[in-house]
């Protein structure tokens, strides 16, 4: 089933949700489509595009905003699925202080690691070893929740979700069009 993003009149990403629910979103004109993938939903008189990205006509205001949770998951998205110390693809996750020294399973103390970084590291501090992060850890943005719940991302997507890289300079709505 094809996926469609979902952004707020601000362009912050909201949630995902599938092509077809996107697609009524935008036939009850309360969003409008930003990219569309090839193909149309047809009926007997109208056709619509097939959304990938909407953009929702009014500002929804959200109370709470949930924080991506720490997993696996969640780690190798932030790290782009490569070893912190090496570069190689990532296997495990490592905490960079052990939790048998005192380190905490936070999202700054645990990056993605190769079997062979993670066996050669084993309970010892980076010091000990003779390792360096490839770049520090840091507790990651608010749409990497949306991308470690969906896994794999649309092209289209990666200018409003920009895991790892500054947002672009998108326009803002200045007017609620009638």
């Amino acid at each position: 089933m094809t996926k469609a993003l979902v952004l707020n009149a601000s362009y912050q990403p909201l949630c995902i949700v599938s092509a077809r629910r996107a697609a009524v979103l935008v036939l009850k004109s309360k969003a409008v489509i930003e990219h569309a993938d090839d193909g149309c939903y047809h009926s007997e008189r109208l056709s619509v595009p097939i959304p990938s990205v909407v953009r929702m006509i009014y500002f929804v205001k959200v109370p709470y905003r949930a924080r991506a949770t720490l997993s696996r998951r969640a780690v190798f998205a932030r790290d782009d699925y490569q070893c912190q110390y090496c570069g190689s693809a990532a296997e495990n996750v490592d905490h960079i202080k052990p939790r048998s020294k005192g380190g905490t399973h936070t999202w700054d103390n645990v990056v993605a690691s190769c079997r062979s970084c993670n066996a050669r590291k084993e309970n010892l501090l980076l010091n000990e070893v003779g390792m360096k992060l490839k770049r520090p850890p840091r507790v990651p943005s608010d749409s990497l929740f949306l991308i470690a719940a969906v896994g794999k991302t649309h092209p289209a997507w990666e200018t409003y979700l920009s895991v790892g890289k500054p947002r672009p300079n998108l326009p803002l709505l200045t007017s609620v069009p009638s």
